[in-house]
């Protein structure tokens, strides 16, 4: 009976239980499925988080304001002045007490500075020059994004390539144990399953290991927790990464983030050479002032004459002031002991430096472009080649282990096209992550990497 009854209570739980099992089965499957993001998604939430990108930015936003205040040596300056002052004199022929109470409104404006206005331009170019470099970062968070978004396929690929691989292996190694014990086999085969079991072990530690490693760096990038990529869909296709010809891919480089801020600089150093010849010219200034007060003067003073000469007289005098000034300040340098000729044949020589700094930054964009395109054409040829190497090898395994089954093969062959098989797999993989990275930072170095670029690759994800 008490077992009966236990079986009976056992039941009725597993009965009530049952619904409440299923939901929270459901709901972490709609977690698990929730889980899975798209490259465009976490490249979304790591332009709210990713500290380089968020510092280049708001650099970019403060450049604004810096052209501001540069831009107040045009406008007018207004300020107000209040005096309140009280002096005493005292003497043997007087004894003095003095009131001033006064304000006054001063304002001034610039006609003609040909130095203030090259730095005006100058604030205006910083202000392009930070747009490249934020466009930069941009571009730079992208390939890091899809990098690390990729780093973690690949190593998901390679750790199920090594789980694969460990798997196959011991069947094999359970198969040459069974022939041993029947005496179809000898030793040696059950040894070499088993050394190639414990290298596939190990192999699957260190893939396991990476792949940690590699989701650790895109939580970090992203601010996120156990991030899930979606990987590509099957059929896999890559025949759209790349089009057109290498020259076309370097045309558009003149517009690129570094050429930009190099030719940004050299019409700095232009424009710093022109207010260095700004030292020879004049400058015209308005100012103009209105102001009103009181002032008031008592005390004493010996008299000199009449009556009461000889003697201490009281005097008061005070009333308002009122009191206003315009005019026009012409100011013309003429000798600065040769300071603006050095001036201006050291500006001189920094636009010469600014100049091949451009060339430089040209060449280099180019140069870089040119090797990113190669090497995403050479990426695409590879994975082409490893897809024939996979199905090639695929058919190699199938006839080797028909082969071992009827005796013209030997055990070691079987785990050597297994492994080939495995390693083949692992290494597509790769390389088809490779070629999308590669088209990212192909465009990086064109200068031409957009948003649009990271939902091209991202319709290539499993939806």
């Amino acid at each position: 009976m008490p077992v009966e009854r236990n079986r009976f209570i056992l039941t009725r739980l597993a009965t009530r239980l049952a619904p409440i099992a299923l939901a929270v089965a459901l709901s972490l499957g709609v977690t698990a499925t929730a889980r899975a993001q798209s490259l465009y998604e976490l490249y979304e939430a790591a332009r709210g988080f990713d500290a380089a990108y968020l510092a280049a930015r708001a650099l970019a936003d403060s450049a604004v304001y810096k052209a501001e205040q540069a831009h107040a040596l045009r406008r007018p300056g207004v300020g107000i002045g209040v005096t309140a002052a009280r002096t005493g004199s005292d003497i043997p022929t007087s004894d003095t007490t003095k009131k001033d109470l006064n304000a006054a409104v001063n304002a001034t404006q610039t006609l003609f500075n040909r130095g203030n206005d090259a730095t005006i331009a100058q604030a205006d170019k910083g202000v392009e020059a930070a747009k490249a470099d934020v466009e930069a970062a941009e571009q730079d968070l992208i390939v890091r994004v899809s990098q690390a978004y990729f780093d973690v396929l690949a190593a998901q690929s390679a750790l199920e390539s090594a789980q694969a691989n460990k798997r196959a292996i011991a069947e094999q190694l359970a198969s040459a144990k069974r022939n041993f014990e029947v005496g179809t086999a000898t030793i040696t085969d059950t040894r070499e399953a088993q050394a190639r079991y414990d290298l596939a072990t190990a192999q699957e530690v260190v893939a396991d290991n990476d792949l940690r490693t590699k989701r650790i760096a895109l939580d970090t990038l992203v601010g996120r927790n156990a991030v899930e990529p979606k990987p590509l869909a099957a059929p896999v296709t890559l025949e759209s990464v790349l089009s057109g010809t290498v020259d076309a891919w370097v045309a558009p480089s003149e517009d690129s983030p570094p050429v930009r801020k190099a030719r940004v600089a050299l019409d700095v150093a232009k424009l710093e050479t022109d207010k260095a010849r700004a030292g020879h010219l004049p400058t015209v200034d308005f100012a103009a002032s209105y102001g009103r007060g009181h002032n008031g003067t008592n005390g004493s003073q010996l008299s000199t004459s009449g009556p009461s000469a000889g003697s201490m007289l009281p005097f008061d005098i005070s009333g308002p002031v009122t009191q206003s000034s315009i005019g026009v300040t012409l100011k013309l340098p003429l000798f600065a002991g040769f300071s603006v000729q050095n001036r201006v044949k050291e500006t001189l020589l920094l636009e010469e430096q600014s100049r091949n700094n451009l060339e430089a930054a040209r060449r280099s964009v180019a140069q870089a472009t040119r090797q990113a395109y190669f090497g995403v054409e050479s990426g695409q040829a590879q994975v082409k080649a490893l897809e024939a190497a996979e199905s090639s090898s695929q058919l190699a395994l199938e006839a080797t282990q028909l082969g071992y089954k009827v005796g013209v093969r030997v055990n070691l062959d079987v785990l050597n096209a297994q492994t080939q098989l495995f390693t083949t797999r692992r290494d597509l993989a790769k390389a088809r992550y490779d070629v999308l990275v590669g088209s990212l930072k192909l465009r990086q170095a064109a200068g031409t990497l957009k948003p649009d670029d990271v939902l091209t690759v991202n319709r290539l994800l499993a939806k």
